[in-house]
């Protein structure tokens, strides 16, 4: 199926992608106070899991020099990702993400908020320009939450999917392999419980 062209989301050029959304109807008298939730969520990254139970990939916010905060995520943050099973031996066994872009858009009867990011070198490691991500840099995640008079909606659009090829032997292997499932959805399958779970306030 063709991706989404969606503002704020890369061009989908090569490689996989995927659109994965969640939607909820509210009464529009609560709808405002359910949207204020569902920002506080979006932006709590550190807390990303705990909306998703465990064998969810835990999400830790880092700044621009690579110390962990907890705040808002700003252009030029990472995330450190710690998906379940092994990760990136150059890197620790962590995934990298740089937040490259966050939009606000507001219109009438509809708001949105975007965070894209992109594959990135582990911030902490300052020697090392190597991408510690099983995607390659061109890949991109761009995570948005949206309203309209009657619905709030929670997404993940990935765009320009393909293995990270440029490092060692055995984390060649494993971006192959780990890449490949997503492309395939399974990283679909993980996102849709984070989107699912950003709108969960039960």
């Amino acid at each position: 199926m063709k991706p989404k062209q969606i503002k704020g989301v890369p061009e989908q050029q090569y490689g996989g992608s995927h659109d994965t959304e969640s939607e909820k109807r509210f009464e529009p008298v609560v709808l405002p106070s359910k949207f204020e939730i569902l920002q506080n969520r979006f932006f709590s990254i550190n807390q990303w899991q705990s909306y998703c139970g465990e064998g969810f990939a835990d999400f830790r916010l880092y700044d621009h020099k690579g110390d962990l905060a907890e705040r808002n995520p700003q252009k030029g943050d990472f995330i450190r990702i710690d998906i379940p099973g092994p990760g990136e031996k150059e890197a620790e066994g962590y995934d990298w993400v740089e937040v490259t872009d966050i939009c606000f858009c507001e219109e009438r009867n509809s708001e949105s908020i975007s965070m894209t990011c992109r594959p990135s070198e582990d911030p902490n490691n300052a020697k090392n320009d190597h991408i510690a991500h099983f995607y390659s840099s061109k890949a991109t995640s761009t995570f948005m939450i949206s309203r309209t008079t009657e619905n709030l909606t929670a997404a993940v659009y990935g765009r320009n999917e393909s293995p990270n090829l440029n490092a060692g032997m055995i984390d060649t292997v494993r971006n192959i392999f780990v890449a490949a499932g997503g492309m395939i959805g399974i990283s679909k399958i993980q996102w849709k419980r984070l989107t699912d779970g950003l709108l969960d306030f039960n």
